[in-house]
């Protein structure tokens, strides 16, 4: 009788890199462990694939799918910041340190005498000549005055000090008044100008007086719009060299957050002519389906996972498939799908699996039909 001798089953080969002693040992038990998980991962918790049709939808009522409709065209008509996209994609942005360390002038620049730009409306005084007292003198587009028995004189780009010395000045040149007296205040600010835009009452231009930070700007503008919601960062658009032939744009971002509560005054910086405050609006996720309350719903933090989303929807129906919970996402130009098996996350201890959800993400949550 012929007896058939055992053999060993051919070694399974993982692709692990030889390690040599103990360390080598459990680097290649951790590669194994960590093998073994994303298998697990990709098996029990979550499947992506592409979309076919409405595959995503499957299980969704007539008026759930043409609310998906009504989502989808929002989502893709949301092209209001490309072009700010494409500025930040080709800009240097700075964080509030890392500015104040690459131009440290800005401080003192800062903290500098307003100086009198075109269009701004000038009050000027002479004491002893009350002929000589103009209550409201506009600057022209290229800066300059016309004052009596002076003719055009050039102001923009000086202090009301300096117009004020120069000013008497030339009345002591022309032998009309020696050591006169004079006073020039700005009565209407028009010369220099910032933007507030984004998440804000009331987004425009704003004419730049002196010494303003940023929340004097975002209360000119009405204050931050807790409707739109914000995201926890800001930024400042800053034209360097404005209207100059080395002109550039840079951007420093800064925590919104921290500055409106107070915690992080260093990012309250001076505004600068031609600045853009930009605050985003809130990136939201959308919910379909058997949850109590579908719709969207603010990013009220940076980081929400697919379990946090249904929760903050109010949690599943009685009647949801729990487990065929969908993510539908564009990536790359492609809409994929992300099947969730919510319970093998929240039930069988796998918290950690827990796919964290994306601006634009539309979550869908099928009926069972069991």
């Amino acid at each position: 009788m012929h007896i058939r001798q055992n053999r060993r089953p051919p070694a399974v080969s993982h692709r692990i890199p030889r390690f040599r002693g103990t360390l080598g040992v459990c680097a290649s038990a951790l590669m194994l462990l960590f093998l073994s998980a994303c298998a697990g991962v990709d098996g029990d918790v979550v499947r992506v694939t592409t979309v076919e049709k409405n595959a995503a939808y499957t299980g969704l009522k007539a008026d759930e799918i043409a609310k998906v409709q009504e989502v989808k065209k929002s989502i893709a008509g949301k092209d209001a910041d490309e072009g700010l996209n494409s500025l930040l994609a080709k800009t240097r942005i700075y964080d509030v340190q890392e500015y104040l360390a690459k131009f440290p002038e800005s401080r003192s620049a800062a903290l500098a005498d307003y100086k009198v730009g075109g269009y701004d409306v000038l009050s000027v005084t002479v004491y002893e000549e009350k002929d000589l007292t103009l209550e409201s003198v506009r600057v022209s587009a290229d800066g300059f005055i016309t004052f009596p028995l002076i003719g055009r004189i050039h102001v923009a780009d000086k202090t009301t000090a300096e117009i004020e010395k120069l000013i008497s000045r030339k009345l002591a040149d022309g032998q009309y008044l020696n050591e006169a007296h004079v006073s020039v205040m700005v009565t209407k600010y028009e010369g220099r100008k910032y933007s507030v835009l984004g998440a804000v009452k009331s987004p425009g231009p704003y004419p730049l007086q002196a010494r303003e930070r940023i929340l004097d700007g975002i209360s000119k503008a009405g204050g931050v719009d807790t409707e739109k919601g914000e995201k926890q960062d800001a930024m400042i658009i800053r034209t360097l060299n404005y209207g100059r032939d080395n002109e550039t744009k840079i951007v420093i971002s800064f925590d919104l957050y921290a500055l409106l509560k107070g915690s992080d005054q260093i990012s309250n910086l001076y505004l600068n002519d031609q600045d853009v405050v930009y605050i985003p609006k809130a990136d939201y996720f959308y919910i379909i389906g058997q949850v109590k309350n579908p719709g969207s719903y603010a990013f009220t933090k940076r980081d929400i996972t697919i379990v946090e989303a249904i929760s903050i929807a109010g949690g599943f129906t009685p009647i949801a498939a729990r487990n065929k919970t969908r993510i539908v996402r564009i990536e790359n130009s492609t809409e994929k799908i992300y099947e969730i098996n919510v319970d093998s996350i929240t039930k069988g201890g796998k918290i950690i699996q827990a796919v964290a959800i994306k601006p634009n993400d539309l979550i869908v949550v099928p009926e069972s039909f069991f």
